[in-house]
């Protein structure tokens, strides 16, 4: 309906023909500049001040009146009979919209298993933190991803996949710096800490950092970078024994994180007995995924050693921990102990790799071959939340 009115301005501030191509350019080119000036203003401040919510109230409200002021004008040109009907009737249609669309965003009570303690749209998602006080847990999503979840009592980590990185340390004595990429609830850079290990940590979304600090008690050990990770990895000069990449959401994953040119780049960052661990969520499909294929392969064009473990070897759909290296990693290693040792012996796999796509720049579908992911993992997710959780 919005595209009706370039047209009709045309047709309104045209008196002859021969006008009609100067007064169509300089009506198009200030919707042009309106269009640049309205992008910038919505995308850099609007949006992480406000919320895409209450824009669309604020233009729909805002429209509405226009709209009014338009049929008052008109007036001289239509009789009262002609205008009146069909604005009284969108006023009606509007009020009703605008109370149910304010009331939207507010029908959970105290009384849902879910409870939100905290939610805020930023650039990249709906941020929120959300509790489950009738199983004790509190989890930090964006949109209808997970990437946090600690227990409401103790704030222990729940996700296996990261005390399986949390092992890493064992493997590789001496260790004493590290970078999170993905930081996440940041529970992972809390883990090595009790090792000694000072983390640096890059996260994209400055939301998500605030809630880990005030929702998971995160609390840094090292820098803490705001940023794509991308571009801040390229400015880092110091060397690290353990980069952690873990970019996982919901929807897709960050490709351009998951590149042979990025892998790369990080290896720069690595010390000579320096581990990449890399987590990657896709089916196992009896080790006949190609996504799952194409990352060890990528991995492999840029390193000589990897081990691959998961998360829970009874389900299909599960976390994938890649371990790359310069030097062959010793499982064997007394660090570990036992159990240790056995518990993930019981979860290495050998991927095979001919199945696999070469992730590049220049050409990566990976996005496409995780669309099946994608759509079953944000299913877990309503599934066990209830549709009404992700209506705002």
């Amino acid at each position: 309906m919005l595209g009706m009115i370039g047209p009709f301005a045309v047709k309104l501030a045209t008196s002859s023909l021969d006008a009609v191509g100067a007064t169509a350019g300089s009506i198009y080119a200030a919707s042009t500049v309106g269009s640049v000036i309205g992008t910038l203003f919505l995308g850099f401040y609007l949006f992480p001040q406000v919320g895409s919510r209450e824009i669309f109230m604020g233009l729909g409200v805002a429209l509405f009146i226009l709209a009014l002021g338009v049929a008052c004008f008109e007036r001289k040109r239509l009789r009262l009979t002609l205008a009146l009907p069909p604005v009284v009737s969108l006023t009606v249609i509007g009020m009703f919209l605008l109370l149910v669309i304010t009331d939207s965003g507010h029908h959970f009570s105290d009384d849902d298993a879910y409870q939100t303690q905290f939610e805020r749209e930023s650039l990249y998602g709906w941020v929120r933190v959300i509790d489950k006080p009738s199983d004790n847990f509190r989890l930090l999503t964006v949109d209808a991803s997970t990437i946090g979840a600690a227990s409401i009592s103790h704030g222990e980590n729940l996700l296996t996949y990261q005390k399986i990185v949390s092992l890493i340390p064992a493997l590789a004595p001496n260790m004493k710096r590290a970078l999170l990429v993905g930081q996440g609830a940041g529970h992972m850079a809390m883990t090595l800490q009790k090792h000694g290990i000072v983390t640096d940590t890059v996260e994209i979304d400055p939301v998500v950092a605030e809630a880990a600090r005030e929702y998971f008690d995160f609390t840094p050990t090292g820098k803490t970078i705001i940023g794509d990770a991308r571009y801040e990895i390229r400015q880092l000069k110091d060397s690290y024994d353990l980069i952690i990449l873990d970019v996982f959401t919901g929807g897709s994953e960050p490709i351009h994180l998951l590149t042979v040119e990025t892998m790369q780049q990080l290896r720069t960052l690595l010390s000579e007995q320096g581990i990449l661990a890399l987590n990657f969520v896709a089916f196992f499909e009896n080790g006949n995924n190609a996504a799952l294929a194409s990352v060890a392969k990528t991995l492999a064009q840029v390193f000589p050693h990897q081990l691959v473990f998961i998360s829970d070897p009874d389900r299909d759909f599960n976390d994938f921990i890649f371990l790359a290296t310069n030097q062959a990693i010793n499982l064997q290693e007394d660090a570990l102990g036992y159990v240790q040792r056995n518990w993930l012996e019981q979860r290495r796999l050998d991927i095979n790799q001919s199945r696999g796509i070469l992730l590049t720049d220049n050409f990566n579908p990976l996005e496409q071959l995780q669309t099946r992911k994608s759509e079953h993992y944000r299913r877990i997710i309503v599934d066990s939340m209830g549709l009404d959780h992700f209506i705002r």
